[in-house]
């Protein structure tokens, strides 16, 4: 079970990242661009999703694009939600307290690797 502190841990991590909020909650940033981010469900998240709505805390994560974000949800939806909010909107919703530790680390990361400047990228992953 991941927690609040977990992605705060794996998010600073990364370069040039920063901890700030985004629509009132706590959000994370390279380069003031947000690629993790606390999203509380809201009255119309919560109306969609009806019995299937979690109720622990849901991380928004950037992904690639849509086929990504269908792709998870449809390969692990204990873990993976979307809404009709973020139709048309390369992001997806996670149950935290459902994703293991490893899956986390890969999720920020890759969250951070779609947001990030591409030379910024490039050498993170390089090692630099």
């Amino acid at each position: 079970m991941a927690t609040w502190a977990d992605v705060r841990r794996l998010a600073l991590a990364l370069p040039a990242t920063t901890e700030g909020t985004a629509w009132g909650s706590p959000a994370w940033k390279v380069r003031d661009r947000t690629f993790v981010w606390e999203r509380p469900l809201r009255r119309a998240d919560l109306e969609h999703l009806g019995d299937a709505a979690p109720d622990g805390p849901v991380l928004g994560a950037a992904v690639a694009d849509e086929g990504v974000k269908r792709a998870l949800v449809a390969d692990d939806p204990a873990v993976y939600l979307t809404t009709p909010h973020f139709d048309g909107y390369a992001a997806v919703l996670v149950r935290l307290d459902a994703i293991d530790a490893g899956e986390l680390a890969e999720l920020v990361t890759d969250a951070w690797l779609v947001k990030a400047p591409r030379k910024l990228a490039r050498e993170h992953l390089a090692g630099g």
